[in-house]
C-alpha cells in the first residue's frame, strides 16, 4: 500500500476535521487519559469526518474501540502489541501500524506483517522526554533496506525544514504532532507541508522519455 507522504498525528476530531478541509488525507487521532465515553464519541465524530471527506484515519492505542466502531486502520505502540488481540484486528479486515525503536521491536512489528512501520524519534521531540536516543537520517535508510515494501513513517522532532531530508533519506511518510498544531497559523502550516511533499515528490518522479 502507499501512504500519504504529510501524517498529521491530533488529539481532536476537531483538529482531523480542520486538517481535512485543508487537504490533509491522511491522520491520526491519538487521545491520552480520557474516559471511555468521550473517547468513544471523539473517535466516532473523526471517523464521520474522515469518511465524508475521503481521509484516511488511523486510531492510535484504542484498538477495541475502533474494532467496535468500525474503523479500519490502527496504531500500536510496542507496549500496546502486547495485550493487543492482532488476529481479531486482522479477521476484520484492520489494518496495522507499528512503532519501532530497535532492531529487536523492528524484528517483532516486522513478524505481525504491519501495513507500516514507524521510526522514531528522527530528532529530538518536544512532544515528551524519550527513552531513546534521535534516530537520524541514516538510521531511515537504514530500515527502508531492512523493510522493503512496506511503507516505513518517520516521527519525532520532523519540521517543515526537515521534511525533504526525511524524505531523501528513504521515509515513504513523515508524521508531524508540534510542527503544525503549535504553529501560529495551523492549517498554513499544514498547507506547507503538503506543497513541500507535493514539490518533493514531481522532483522525484523521472521525466517521461523523450521530454528534455
Amino acid at each position: 500500500m502507499r501512504l500519504p507522504r504529510v501524517y498529521p498525528i491530533v488529539d481532536s476530531a476537531a483538529w482531523v476535521a480542520r486538517l481535512a478541509g485543508v487537504g490533509v488525507r491522511l491522520v491520526q487521532l491519538r487521545i491520552k487519559e480520557e474516559t471511555q465515553a468521550r473517547l468513544r464519541t471523539e473517535i466516532e465524530a473523526a471517523q464521520a469526518c474522515c469518511r465524508g471527506a475521503g481521509v484516511q484515519l488511523i486510531v492510535n492505542d484504542y484498538w477495541e474501540l475502533a474494532l467496535a466502531i468500525g474503523c479500519d486502520f490502527v496504531h500500536l505502540g510496542q507496549g500496546d502489541l502486547d495485550c493487543a488481540d492482532v488476529r481479531s484486528l486482522r479477521r476484520a479486515g484492520v489494518r496495522l501500524g507499528i512503532s519501532t525503536h530497535d532492531e529487536a521491536e523492528l524484528e517483532r512489528a516486522l513478524a505481525l506483517r504491519p501495513d507500516y512501520v514507524a521510526l522514531g524519534p528522527i530528532y529530538p521531540t518536544l512532544l515528551k522526554v524519550m527513552p531513546w536516543q534521535p534516530q537520524g537520517l541514516a538510521r531511515i535508510g537504514e530500515w527502508k533496506r531492512r523493510i522493503g515494501a512496506v511503507p516505513l513513517v518517520a516521527i519525532g522532532g520532523v519540521t517543515l525544514e526537515r521534511l525533504a531530508g526525511v524524505f531523501d533519506a528513504g521515509a515513504d511518510a513523515a508524521a508531524v504532532v508540534t510542527d503544525i498544531v503549535r504553529a501560529t497559523d495551523p492549517l498554513d502550516r499544514a498547507r506547507q507541508w503538503l506543497a513541500v511533499a507535493d514539490a518533493w515528490a514531481t522532483r522525484m518522479t523521472p521525466a517521461p522519455e523523450g521530454c528534455a
